[in-house]
């Protein structure tokens, strides 16, 4: 590496790793296209205007983007500091989708806050999710007592402390998440062996029991195992969603030309997206967007192991994990390769909080990134200086 002048700051010698933040950037603006195609039918009927959710999504990555900016702009250490404060603000406002006149409800559940004069809504299960990744990256690393099973308790502590509102609302899909995140962090940094045992027990015991309690997670079951059952109710989603990857072929029918838009296919410009894009840029489509996806990983694990740092280590892992579990849970569903979870699609979706939410953590792993980078520097030249 070489060391910068003795008056030179290190500062001006960092380079982001730009694709970290372009491969995102591509990806919602495939998002931004999609979303357009799918609401265009629809939004000229209502609005007059065939490009009203797409602009609306537009304005939403340009708040994203200023997000992303605003965590990039605060030093790593100052998260890592804020880290309590910042999970308990987000677990207090998960409680507030529940209370009448704050809470919006959809599709059964009350998972957002309605932001009077706006006009949208807010999801915290997002941001809790992302709060919940950096305080965890903080206990795994934290000095002190390094017991691996006290270590592992206050993480299943915090589960369970995040697990009430969102189960409260009801949204399994982030429970979910949150275990695992919380779970792969700790195999990151210390080992598999409790992880296992409580993996074990969630899914052969909690994970049932909560399916069982809810009539309609059973027919989502249901319809994941023979959605040709009941094809125009239970299976209706699913069937549709192959269908439109039917209809793509290799090539796609192109930009704008998908049939499944037309109230066939329900959601189509948020949790079946990737069906849309199936359909309208085929298999070939689909396949750019896990190619980018997966460079994208290559990208941060290439970060990942740049620092030398534990937390900032643990950190990247994390929030790497709350990009890539969601992204396997939405394919995988609409895939039918398990059952539908209502989870968006990262960067892709429609969805304000989702797309916010997604572009503070890149701002967050090139902060991670770059602090990482200015203390090697700072160690080259203390070294060369010995």
């Amino acid at each position: 590496m070489a060391l910068r002048g003795p008056d030179e700051p290190s500062e001006h010698r960092y380079r982001a790793n730009p694709f970290i933040w372009v491969i995102p950037l591509i990806l919602s603006g495939i998002g931004i296209l999609m979303i357009t195609s799918t609401t265009s039918p629809n939004s000229f009927v209502l609005t007059g205007t065939p490009f009203q959710t797409g602009l609306r999504q537009l304005r939403w990555l340009a708040i994203a983007m200023c997000g992303m900016f605003f965590v990039y702009s605060v030093p790593v250490r100052v998260w890592r500091r804020l880290s309590a404060p910042l999970y308990l603000l987000m677990w207090l406002l998960s409680w507030l989708p529940l209370i009448p006149g704050i809470g919006d409800a959809a599709g059964g559940a009350s998972r957002w806050i309605r932001l009077p004069g706006l006009g949208v809504s807010l999801q915290p299960g997002e941001l809790l999710a992302l709060a919940l990744a950096l305080h965890v990256a903080k206990l795994l690393t934290r000095d002190g007592d390094r017991d691996p099973m006290k270590i592992f308790c206050r993480i299943l502590v915090l589960i369970i402390f995040t697990a009430l509102p969102l189960l409260a609302q009801p949204d399994l899909g982030t429970t979910i998440l949150v275990f695992v995140v919380a779970m792969g962090m700790f195999v990151e940094r210390i080992g598999w062996r409790y992880p296992l045992i409580a993996g074990g027990l969630v899914g052969g015991v909690a994970f049932p029991l909560l399916i069982l309690l809810e009539p309609y997670r059973m027919r989502r079951v249901f319809a994941f195992l023979d959605p040709w059952e009941d094809p125009l109710n239970k299976g209706f989603q699913a069937i549709q969603g192959l269908i439109a990857f039917a209809n793509g072929g290799v090539w796609g029918a192109g930009l704008g030309h998908g049939f499944q838009k037309l109230n066939y296919l329900p959601a189509a410009y948020t949790d079946f997206i990737y069906a849309a894009i199936g359909e309208e840029l085929g298999f070939v489509g689909t396949m750019c967007v896990l190619a980018l996806f997966g460079f994208w990983l290559l990208q941060t694990r290439a970060a990942y192991f740049r620092t030398q740092d534990d937390f900032k280590a643990s950190l990247i892992w994390g929030i790497t994990l709350t990009v890539l579990l969601p992204f396997v849970i939405n394919i995988a569903g609409v895939t039918k390769m398990m059952p539908l979870k209502g989870m968006a699609l990262p960067f892709i979706s429609y969805g304000g909080t989702s797309l916010v939410t997604m572009w503070a953590r890149i701002g967050l792993i090139l902060r991670l990134e770059k602090d990482s980078y200015l203390e090697d520097e700072d160690d080259d030249r203390a070294r060369t200086a010995a």
